[in-house]
C-alpha cells in the first residue's frame, strides 16, 4: 500500500532553503572549477603565446575550438544523464575532462592546442545543461531564477578564485623545469579529476534518494513541481521533440548565442585587452594583470544574485533579460573607447554585470515550458549554439586584432549583438506568455 503522508505541515520557503543549503553551494564548487579548467587559457594566454609563438588568430581559434568539441556531444551527453543519473555522468564528465586539461601540459605546436582545447570540449560536453536540469527536479520555475542564479555566480567567481591561483601558479615558472603555464593547467586538471570522484559519493539523483528530507516534504516538493508544468506547458512538451518544434526555444537559444560571445570574450580575451592597455604605462606584469581582472568578475557575482531574487519576486523575466543585454551592449561600445586600464576595467565591469545577470531570469524561463526529455534537449539545444558563438565569439575577435591591431572592431560588433539579442530577448518572452495563456484555458 502507498505510503500516506500529511503535506499540511511542510512550509514551502523553508524547504526551499533546505534544498537550496543542501545542493547550491556544493554545486557552486562543481561548477568554479568547471570554469577554472575552461578559461584558464586566458590566463595562460601571454606567456603561451610568448613561449609558442602563437599569433592572436591562433590563440583564438585554439581558445574557441573548445566550444565546437563541445557542441558536438552537448545533446547526447545530455540525454545520456537523464538516463543513467547526474550522479555518475557528472563524476565521469568531470574526472575525463580534468585528465584532458592536464595533458594541456604537453601543448607544442598549434595542432596540438587545437586538438586538446577540441577534446576538452568534447569530454565537459553536457556539463552545464545536466547541472540547469538537475535544478529543475528540485525546484519550480517561480523559485529557479534564484536557484540559478545563486548557482551561475560560480561562472563570475571563477574569475575571483582563478585569478589570483592563476597568477600564483604562473610564478611557478621554470621549477620542475616546466613553464608557469604548464604548472596552471597541470595543477587545475588534477584538482578537477580529485572533485569529481567525490561526485559519485555526494551527490543524489533526485528527491526519492535524499534522506535528508522527510516523506512529507518529497511528496510536497512533486505536487508543486507537477503543477508548476502543468501551468506552463511543460507536461504537454516532454517528448524530445517537442523541443525542436517550440519557437520560443530557438528565440531563446539566438539570444543564448550572443549571451556566450560576450561571456567568452570577456574570458578570454580581458586579460590581454588590458595588458595591451597597461604596456602604454609599462608597468603592469601578468599577475596583476590577473589581480585587476577580478575586478569584473566580482561585481558580476553580487549583481547576478540580486537580479535573481527579484526576477522571482517579481515572476518578471522579460525586462530583467533586455536589460542586462543592453547594459553589456553600452559595456563594450564603451570598452571600444578605453584608452587607459581604469576605463577599460568600469567598462569590461558593465559587460560582466550585464552578462551574468541575465543567467537567472533566462534559465527560468527556457526550462519552465518543457519537461521530461524535452527539458534536456531544450537545455541542450541552447548551450550547444551557445557554444558555437563561444567558438566564433573568440575566433572572431583574434582575426579581427590581428588585421586592425586593435580590439576596438571585435568589441563594437559584439555590443551590437548584444543590442540586437535585448530586444530579441522581448519578443521571446511575449512568445512564452502566450504559451502560458493557452495552457491556461
Amino acid at each position: 500500500m502507498a505510503e500516506v503522508v500529511d503535506e499540511s505541515a511542510v512550509d514551502g520557503r523553508t524547504l526551499y532553503a533546505k534544498i537550496s543549503w543542501r545542493l547550491i553551494p556544493y554545486m557552486f564548487l562543481l561548477y568554479i572549477v568547471a570554469y577554472m579548467d575552461r578559461v584558464n587559457v586566458g590566463f595562460a594566454a601571454m606567456d603561451m603565446q610568448r613561449d609558442l609563438q602563437f599569433s592572436n588568430t591562433v590563440y583564438g581559434a585554439g581558445a574557441g575550438i573548445f566550444f565546437l568539441g563541445y557542441a558536438l556531444c552537448d545533446l547526447p551527453s545530455s540525454l545520456i544523464l537523464r538516463r543513467v543519473g547526474a550522479r555518475i555522468w557528472i563524476a565521469r564528465i568531470m574526472i575525463s575532462w580534468g585528465l584532458v586539461s592536464a595533458c594541456m601540459v604537453w601543448v607544442g605546436s598549434s595542432r596540438s592546442f587545437y586538438l586538446l582545447r577540441f577534446l576538452l570540449g568534447v569530454a565537459e560536453a553536457g556539463f552545464v545543461p545536466g547541472m540547469l536540469l538537475y535544478l529543475t527536479f528540485w525546484f519550480p520555475s517561480h523559485e529557479r531564477a534564484r536557484a540559478v542564479a545563486k548557482f551561475m555566480t560560480a561562472t563570475s567567481l571563477a574569475g575571483v578564485v582563478g585569478a589570483p591561483l592563476s597568477s600564483a601558479l604562473l610564478k611557478l615558472n621554470g621549477v620542475a623545469a616546466l613553464s608557469g603555464w604548464q604548472w596552471l593547467f597541470l595543477f587545475e586538471g588534477v584538482l578537477t579529476v580529485l572533485v569529481g570522484i567525490s561526485v559519485l559519493f555526494v551527490l543524489k539523483d533526485g528527491p526519492d534518494l535524499a534522506e535528508w528530507m522527510t516523506p512529507e516534504e518529497r511528496s510536497w516538493l512533486k505536487n508543486e513541481l507537477r503543477k508548476d508544468q502543468e501551468l506552463y506547458g511543460a507536461t504537454q512538451h516532454h517528448n524530445l521533440l517537442d523541443a525542436f518544434r517550440l519557437p520560443a526555444m530557438w528565440l531563446l537559444a539566438g539570444v543564448y548565442v550572443v549571451i556566450q560571445i560576450g561571456v567568452y570574450i570577456v574570458n578570454l580575451w580581458m586579460p590581454l585587452i588590458l595588458s595591451g592597455l597597461a604596456r602604454g604605462g609599462g608597468s603592469e606584469d601578468a599577475s596583476l594583470i590577473a589581480r585587476y581582472a577580478t575586478v569584473p568578475y566580482l561585481l558580476a557575482a553580487i549583481c547576478t544574485v540580486v537580479v535573481g531574487w527579484n526576477s522571482d519576486r517579481t515572476n518578471e523575466r522579460r525586462g530583467h533579460l533586455a536589460g542586462c543585454m543592453a547594459l553589456a551592449a553600452v559595456g563594450f561600445a564603451w570598452a571600444a573607447r578605453a584608452n587607459n586600464i581604469s576605463v577599460a576595467l568600469c567598462a569590461m565591469s558593465l559587460v560582466a554585470i550585464g552578462l551574468w545577470s541575465t543567467m537567472g531570469p533566462f534559465w527560468a524561463l527556457a526550462t519552465r515550458m518543457i519537461g521530461g526529455a524535452a527539458a534536456a534537449g531544450g537545455v541542450a539545444i541552447i548551450t550547444m549554439l551557445g557554444a558555437v558563438g563561444g567558438f566564433f565569439g573568440p575566433y572572431v575577435t583574434g582575426r579581427l586584432r590581428d588585421a586592425t591591431n586593435s580590439f576596438a572592431s571585435g568589441l563594437y560588433l559584439v555590443g551590437g549583438l548584444a543590442l540586437a539579442a535585448a530586444g530579441l530577448s522581448l519578443f521571446a518572452n511575449s512568445t512564452q506568455r502566450q504559451l502560458a495563456q493557452r495552457n491556461d484555458h
